[in-house]
């Protein structure tokens, strides 16, 4: 990557400012990841013509007091300043961008209206730009004299050697390193330097390297006729040698993944790379032997990576010894150098929405890099997002569909319970209902597995006093606490605002408070006490907190030492284990009736996902949905495995509520310590969208400042404002026009969010 790396504060001895004279001059325009957008012009000194170039870090003065700060050369350009008296580049720190790369952040800077600076910062991790796993060291090569004479020398056997190594050598050694390799003391290496044999230099080095693990080789598998078919089209599209997004829409079980290893070997076998992102949670040791044990080189990129690692990877992967990139959102910006194909799973996940500055989305962002590099973007998921479906529809995309399970098996049969029959016969007693039970009990006894999904965290989701009614809610937050049995807290999960659970009323002084609601862990206890000659495990990121305690769980699971596994979420994805005949889904309506558009679109994502987690085995499987609202669409899709006809309906919703996809929206939030100073932001932010707005033609609707649907979290008010527009393009302009410059009172913030997925 960086052929030169330079100290952060080195100085030059150039002066600051340098004065225009009638000559061209080479002009730097460098923007900065914090602080006033640029970019900045610089003057680049003769000394560093051949250093600075687009895509480098460069250190150059700032401000009033010509502070040191490090920036990214954004461009290069020979022209006169017309009389500006420009600030000098003071050095080059290194070169972590490509060309693409920087237009691909351009663009995103503007979609997400953000700071190309931040943009940067986000695609060039941390870990890389402070160098970690590495070290400032001497480095040794041949004097170039030494290289055009090697067989004329006549040297001691040692300093030989020395001679030898450094010849067959690729680059230049590190003092102990040329000592190893050719079996002595430094005393030849240091005497060989004072005769001008060898040169010094100071070089930053690797210091740290990834051991290997091994692995088992494993060969590619018989495809069906739905897999073939996937597989040509893809094929299609790299033989064509352009850009195409296909969208596979697979059933669970339906072999995507060896669709997609199928045609990575084929990229790799043009010598080229392969992108493949899945959602974090996807990211287990079990997925890094699968690829491996396929392709050898690969780099799994994920959230538990130390710095080192995440270094390491990055220059691997950037000098092209990296075949297959397998990671999750952060993936997208592997500096690839031979990018072939890129692959993204389950794109209906909403962990591919960063929910920081800048708020991409994965998949449009793997849209963009794919176009822009004229490689195929495959999309897969037995779910897909409303978006990428209206894409299919508008003929933007291509759809490719796999709607049997490998081998010929069935799809489990899904039963909506209804929970309303219980209550009225008042057989309600705990989670799991008679049906249920039976199901659980029968699976069981017939030596199968069991996943049971809530998606509550917690004991008790409130603690309330039902002499006056008053819920225990969180200080800084206008929500209930919830209730965790295990040590008698109180907790908000929100702030994390954490207090010993209350025996007593704080309103009236009533001893008998009442515990309501239904968390994981009040499953778990209700799971051991009806079946407790089985072992119980519970997974959700209270349980799973500590290191590799996901992969673990995951592990014991699979061996059988684990009958039943319960949790949230995070057990609803991507889980393969053939001996699992049941799944039961305890309240399919957590998520169904919340404030947000897609919040039917993400009850039936969550309850056909956890449904493929069963009859993956030649034993089958059946799904139990327990609801009080069996007659709902989406339940009643997801019942019948019948995406496109859930989908046909929802977007006719979509569309006569003008709802994206139909739609764009961009969403603000406005939050404060004062509910008079953060109501007063916001209304003056929604005046200025309001005035922008005018010209954007077409359907425009403007909502707000209301409160969010969370109107208060740690302590702030928070304040929305929505907008909707058809076009997209004007209306992320307007949206733009009308922040520039904007200052909100002291201790107000304000957010702004293009494409929305979080609406709470």
């Amino acid at each position: 990557m960086a052929e030169r790396q330079r100290s952060l504060f080195e100085t030059d001895g150039d002066a600051p400012w340098e004065a225009d004279d009638a000559s061209q001059q080479l002009v730097a325009s460098v923007v900065l990841p914090r602080g006033p957008a640029g970019p900045f012009d610089y003057l680049v000194p003769d000394r560093l013509r051949n250093d600075v170039q687009v895509g480098c870090r460069v250190e150059v003065p700032f401000g009033r007091a010509d502070r040191p700060r490090v920036g990214y050369c954004i461009e290069l350009a020979t022209r006169r300043t017309h009389g500006r008296r420009l600030k000098v580049v003071r050095g080059v720190v290194d070169r972590l961008l490509s060309p693409s790369m920087l237009r691909l952040t351009k663009k995103m800077a503007a979609y997400y209206i953000a700071g190309w600076g931040q943009v940067l910062e986000t695609v060039v991790p941390a870990a890389v730009r402070g160098r970690a796993g590495t070290r400032q060291a001497t480095v040794f090569r041949l004097a170039e004299t030494t290289s055009a004479a090697i067989d004329a020398l006549s040297l001691p056997a040692k300093q030989a050697q020395v001679v030898r190594v450094l010849a067959e050598a690729s680059e230049p050694l590190s003092g102990r390193e040329l000592a190893n390799r050719a079996g002595c003391t430094l005393a030849p290496i240091n005497t060989l330097r004072r005769k001008g044999i060898l040169c010094a230099e100071s070089r930053r080095i690797q210091q740290f390297r990834m051991k290997e693990i091994p692995v088992c080789r494993t060969e590619s598998l018989r495809l069906n006729h739905d897999q073939r078919d996937a597989l040509a089209a893809i094929h299609a599209v790299m033989e064509a040698r352009r850009h195409r997004t296909i969208l596979i829409h697979g059933v669970t079980g339906s072999g995507k993944t060896e669709v997609y290893m199928q045609a990575i070997e084929t990229v790799v076998g043009y010598g080229r790379q392969a992108i493949v992102l899945v959602p974090e949670i996807s990211l287990t040791p079990q997925t890094r032997e699968r690829f491996c044990g396929r392709f050898g080189s690969v780099a799994v990129l994920h959230s538990n990576l130390t710095d080192s690692e995440r270094h390491w990877y990055w220059r691997e992967i950037a000098e092209g010894r990296v075949s297959v990139v397998v990671g999750a959102r952060s993936g997208v910006f592997a500096p690839t150098p031979h990018l072939g194909l890129m692959v993204l799973d389950e794109e209906h996940e909403s962990s591919f929405k960063q929910d920081s500055v800048p708020r991409y989305h994965a998949r449009d962002v793997a849209r963009w890099r794919a176009q822009a590099e004229g490689v195929p973007l495959v999309l897969g998921s037995a779910t897909p997002s409303m978006e990428s479906w209206h894409e299919v529809q508008q003929r933007n995309d291509e759809l490719v569909s796999m709607p049997r399970r490998v081998q010929g098996r069935p799809l489990p049969d899904v039963v909506l319970v209804d929970l309303r029959v219980e209550a009225r016969g008042g057989y309600r007693r705990g989670a799991i209902s008679r049906p249920l039970y039976q199901a659980i009990d029968d699976a069981l006894r017939r030596g199968g597995q069991v996943i049971l999904l809530l998606n509550r965290r917690g004991f008790s989701t409130h603690i309330q006093c039902p002499r006056c009614g008053e819920v225990v809610r969180c200080p800084h937050c206008d929500i209930a606490v919830t209730h965790h049995h295990a040590q008698e807290q109180a907790r908000c999960h929100y702030c994390e605002y954490r207090t010993a659970a209350p025996t007593v009323c704080s309103q009236c002084g009533s001893d008998a408070m009442r515990y309501g609601g239904l968390g994981t862990q009040r499953l778990e206890a209700e799971v051991r006490a009806r079946f407790g000659q089985y072992r119980c495990l519970r997974m959700d990121s209270d349980s799973m907190a500590g290191h590799a305690s996901h992969e673990k769980a995951l592990d014991a699971f699979r061996r059988g030492d684990v009958q039943i596994l319960l949790g949230t979420q995070m057990i609803a994805k991507g889980l393969d284990f053939p001996n699992v005949t049941l799944v039961g889904v305890i309240n399919a309506d957590t998520a169904l009736h919340l404030p947000d558009f897609r919040a039917a679109e993400r009850t039936f994502q969550l309850v056909t996902q956890v449904a493929g987690r069963t009859g993956r085995g030649a034993r089958g499987g059946r799904v139990l949905v327990q609801t009080f609202d069996p007659e709902h669409p989406a339940l009643q899709a997801a019942a019948r495995h019948d995406y496109r006809r859930f989908a046909q309906r929802e977007l006719v919703i979509r569309r006569d509520h003008r709802y994206p996809p139909f739609t764009r929206m961009i969403r603000f939030i406005v939050r404060g310590p004062s509910e008079p100073a953060a109501l007063g932001f916001a209304q003056h932010l929604a005046q200025r969208v309001r005035d922008e707005a005018e010209r954007v033609p077409g359907f425009v609707r403007i909502v707000g400042p209301t409160p969010a649907p969370m109107p208060k979290i740690g302590g702030k008010f928070r304040l929305q404002i929505q907008i909707q527009a058809e076009d997209g393009r004007e209306m992320r302009g307007a949206a733009a026009d009308a922040i520039r410059d904007v200052q909100p009172p002291d201790g107000v913030q304000w957010t702004i969010d293009v494409d929305p997925r979080e609406m709470m």
